[in-house]
C-alpha cells in the first residue's frame, strides 16, 4: 500500500512539475514543443569540439561567419579588460578618485567633469597598441571570404589597425575613430582628437566651445543605429558564430548569441565559461544562452583558455596556422617600422624647433650694433 502511494505521489509530482514548467515557460514566451522533445532537437555538429568547428570551416560549410569580441581579445596587446582582479580597467581607475569606477564612462559625470576620461584616454589611446592574434584571425576569415560581420564591444579600433574593412565591423560600444561636439554635433577626425588628448587638454569645439567627445558609447547613451539595423539582418544568415573574449554580461550585446538559427554552431573562446543557461532555465525549457552542459547539445562549443591560443589552435586545425603566424609577424613588423619612422620624424621636428628657439633667443639677447 505504501509503495503504491509513493509511486502515485511521485507520478503526481512529476506531472505537476511538468505542468508548472510549461505554464511558466509559456507565460514568459520561451516555451516550444520542440524544447520538450529531444528527438526533434537538430543535430548540428558530429564532434562538439574545436576540431568539429574546424572541420566545418575546412569542408567549406561556413560561408557567413559572424564573430563577436570582448575585451579579452585585446588584453595580450596590453589593454586591460574590465573585470580581471588587479588588472581590470575598473580596478585601475581607483587612482582618479571617482565616486564609483563606472563614473568615468557615465555621460552625466563626463559632462560635468570630462578631465578624468581624457587622462585615461591618453593611456589607452588607439595606436599605442598592436593588434593580437585574435584580430588577425578575424582578418584572415575576411580574406578567405567567409566573414559576414565582426561585432565588437571594444573601443580600441584594433580591428581597423589590423586591416579589417570598416564595412565588416560593427563597433557596438562606439569608437575613437570619429568624435562629435556634445553641443553642436560638429564632427572631428581621429587625428584631431589624438592631438588634443596628447596635449593633456580637454578637447573643445572650434565653433561653440562645447566639449568634444569620441564616439564611444557611455553609460546612459544609445548604441549606434547601425548595430541594430545590421544585427537584425546579419544573425539569421549566420552559419557559424564565434564569440571571443567576452563575459557576455552586458546587454543588449550579450543577447545577440540567441539571434542565430537553431542549426548555427556557436563557439565560445574565453578564459571563463560565459553566456550559458543555468540548470533551472534548462529544467523550465526556457531558451536563451549557450547550452554547453545539456545532454542534447550538439552545437555549442566551449574552449577555455587564452583567446590568442584558442584562435591560433583553431587556425592550425583548419590548416591556416602558418598563414596566420606569417600575417601576425609581417603586420607587427610594419607597425614597428611605422612607429620608428614616426618617432624619428618627431625627434627631428623637435630638434629643429629647439634649434629655432635657441637661434631666436640668441638674436634677441645679442647687443645691437651701433
Amino acid at each position: 500500500f505504501l509503495a503504491r502511494e509513493q509511486d502515485q505521489l511521485a507520478g503526481l509530482e512529476d506531472g505537476t512539475v511538468e505542468l508548472i514548467r510549461r505554464y511558466i515557460a509559456e507565460k514568459l514566451g520561451f516555451y516550444s514543443e520542440e524544447s520538450t522533445d529531444k528527438s526533434e532537437k537538430p543535430k548540428v555538429l558530429d564532434d562538439v569540439s574545436l576540431i568539429g568547428i574546424a572541420n566545418l570551416i575546412k569542408e567549406g560549410k561556413c560561408k557567413n561567419i559572424i564573430t563577436m569580441a570582448g575585451a579579452g581579445i585585446s588584453t595580450s596587446a596590453g589593454i586591460p579588460d574590465f573585470r580581471s582582479p588587479g588588472s581590470g580597467l575598473y580596478h585601475n581607475l581607483e587612482k582618479y578618485n571617482l565616486p564609483n569606477p563606472q563614473a568615468i564612462f557615465e555621460i552625466g559625470y563626463f559632462r560635468n567633469n570630462p578631465q578624468p576620461f581624457f587622462t585615461l584616454a591618453k593611456e589607452l589611446y588607439p595606436g599605442t597598441f598592436k593588434p593580437t592574434i585574435c584580430h588577425y584571425f578575424v582578418k584572415l576569415l575576411h580574406q578567405k571570404g567567409v566573414l559576414l560581420r565582426h561585432y565588437t564591444q571594444n573601443i580600441d579600433t584594433l580591428e581597423r589597425v589590423a586591416g579589417l574593412p570598416g564595412d565588416k565591423i560593427i563597433e557596438a560600444h562606439g569608437t575613437f575613430f570619429t568624435s562629435h561636439c556634445l553641443e553642436c554635433q560638429k564632427e572631428y577626425s581621429v587625428d584631431w582628437m589624438k592631438e588634443k588628448i596628447f596635449q593633456d587638454s580637454v578637447p573643445t569645439c572650434v565653433l561653440c566651445n562645447g566639449v568634444v567627445k569620441p564616439d564611444i558609447v557611455f553609460f546612459g547613451e544609445c548604441l549606434p543605429q547601425e548595430y541594430y539595423t545590421k544585427s537584425v539582418s546579419d544573425f539569421p544568415k549566420a552559419d557559424l558564430l564565434i564569440v571571443m573574449g567576452s563575459s557576455l554580461a552586458v546587454q543588449p550585446f550579450a543577447s545577440l548569441i540567441d539571434n542565430v538559427g537553431n542549426h548555427c554552431p556557436r563557439l565560445l573562446i574565453n578564459r571563463e565559461k560565459a553566456g550559458h543557461r543555468d540548470r533551472l532555465m534548462r529544467m523550465l525549457g526556457m531558451g536563451g544562452g549557450l547550452d554547453f552542459d545539456s545532454d542534447t547539445n550538439s552545437r555549442d562549443v566551449l574552449w577555455l583558455g587564452d583567446c590568442d591560443v584558442g584562435c591560433q589552435l583553431l587556425a592550425d586545425q583548419i590548416g591556416w596556422g602558418e598563414e596566420l603566424r606569417a600575417m601576425v609577424k609581417e603586420e607587427h613588423k610594419k607597425i614597428d617600422e611605422e612607429k620608428a619612422k614616426e618617432k624619428k620624424n618627431n625627434e627631428s621636428a623637435k630638434k629643429q624647433e629647439e634649434s629655432q628657439e635657441t637661434s631666436n633667443k640668441e638674436n634677441t639677447e645679442s647687443p645691437s650694433k651701433s
